[in-house]
């Protein structure tokens, strides 16, 4: 069985990897998440998740796959960012409320010289949301350590959205069954079922 690797500290990926049932680890390198100017969103997730990839990959065998991904809110043509405080989570959430907004997951699978890049976009439409709403919910939830500052399997998404147009997955930060078709098909990674 090849060994596989999720390049994220994030909470939400390895929680829908362990409910897909897959075996891993998790190893993170510290890396920005800069990108050059110049490319579209969905380049932008994807050279995002490669970089994450590979700062990995330079300290693993060249036998194991490397899982890594860059999640991406886009409300109109500004790619909102995580929030550094209280008043920036505040002010994200108003703008996105009431709106339809994209969310954009840049994903890499890497195993030696072999790679898969993709990127998922979801549509997200918000109810609009109260200040109070939104005050509870950043008061509540603390959502600082995520792109757009909320997380759809939260408080927020129950109450305050209204529709969404893709994988909800993805919302979450990693389109899961994309991910795992490719290790299937590609990587010749079976299921651990």
């Amino acid at each position: 069985m090849k060994k596989i690797i999720l390049a994220s500290g994030s909470p939400r990926r390895k929680q829908l990897l362990e409910w897909a049932a897959l075996s891993f680890e998790i190893d993170i390198v510290k890396t920005d998440e800069l990108f050059p100017p110049g490319l579209t969103t969905d380049e932008a997730a994807m050279y995002i998740a490669k970089n994450k990839a590979l700062a990995v990959q330079q300290k693993t065998k060249n036998d194991e796959i490397i899982i890594a991904a860059d999640t991406l809110v886009i409300l109109g043509e500004n790619i909102i960012g995580k929030p550094v405080h209280r008043e920036e989570a505040i002010s994200m959430l108003l703008a996105l409320s009431g709106e339809t907004h994209r969310v954009t997951t840049g994903v890499a699978i890497l195993q030696g010289d072999k790679e898969i890049l993709f990127a998922d976009s979801t549509e997200v439409q918000f109810h609009t949301l109260s200040v109070k709403e939104i005050e509870f919910y950043v008061d509540q939830f603390k959502p600082f350590d995520k792109a757009g500052a909320y997380g759809i399997q939260e408080w927020i998404g129950v109450v305050g959205i209204q529709s969404i147009n893709g994988d909800f997955y993805n919302v979450m930060g990693l389109p899961v069954s994309r991910v795992l078709h490719y290790l299937k098909e590609d990587f010749d990674s079976p299921l651990n079922l």
